[in-house]
């Protein structure tokens, strides 16, 4: 499938699954803890600088938010699964769309799940990463941040994440940095694979 990547425009953030889209394309989904990088990273595959907000205060991204690409998939930002500096009542509000949206929406074709490469996967990752082990959905692992390390350490820190997370062989583990854009085509390349599936 060809997509052109400058075709993409924001449709809505939705609070519940009656605001959802209803056209039911292809839907890419970041997760990931908060202040990981999904806005940065959605807006470097789109090479656009602010499609998506990227905020400086973790758990900014509160609605799940749809990116419509070139009328054929849809990117969407979930909210960060961490939220240190929000009240309970939030969180399990939030907690409680990002679980109903992955339950329920069955044109779900990939899961990009976002990792700090300089951080050991926290708790909450782990319990995301079972999760969708358990839920048969098709997912990649991006540790992201990648220039923020030495080059020739990503190996070893990907080797890390991959210990804590037990990451099967048949999961794609893919380093990026939004900042340098580097490793973006591998992420396209696996939408691409999984489109093919489709």
């Amino acid at each position: 499938m060809q997509i052109n990547i400058h075709n993409a425009k924001f449709i809505l953030s939705a609070v519940s699954e009656k605001q959802f889209p209803q056209d039911f394309l292809p839907e890419i989904v970041f997760v990931g803890r908060s202040n990981v990088g999904k806005s940065s990273l959605l807006n470097a595959l789109l090479n656009r600088k602010n499609l998506a907000y990227v905020g400086q205060r973790p758990g900014k991204t509160q609605e799940i938010n749809f990116f419509c690409i070139d009328e054929k998939i849809y990117f969407v930002d979930l909210p960060g699964y961490s939220f240190a500096t929000m009240g309970k009542e939030k969180v399990q509000k939030i907690s409680k769309t990002i679980d109903l949206y992955l339950k329920k929406r069955k044109n779900i074709a990939l899961i990009v799940m976002l990792v700090d490469i300089r951080h050991k996967p926290t708790a909450d990752d782990l319990t995301m990463f079972d999760y969708l082990m358990r839920s048969k959905l098709n997912f990649i692992v991006v540790p992201t941040k990648a220039d923020k390390v030495p080059i020739t350490k990503i190996p070893d820190y990907c080797e890390i994440i991959q210990k804590e997370l037990n990451v099967p062989e048949t999961v794609d583990i893919i380093p990026v940095s939004s900042d340098k854009k580097q490793n973006l085509h591998a992420i396209w390349q696996a939408i691409q694979e999984t489109l093919q599936e489709e």
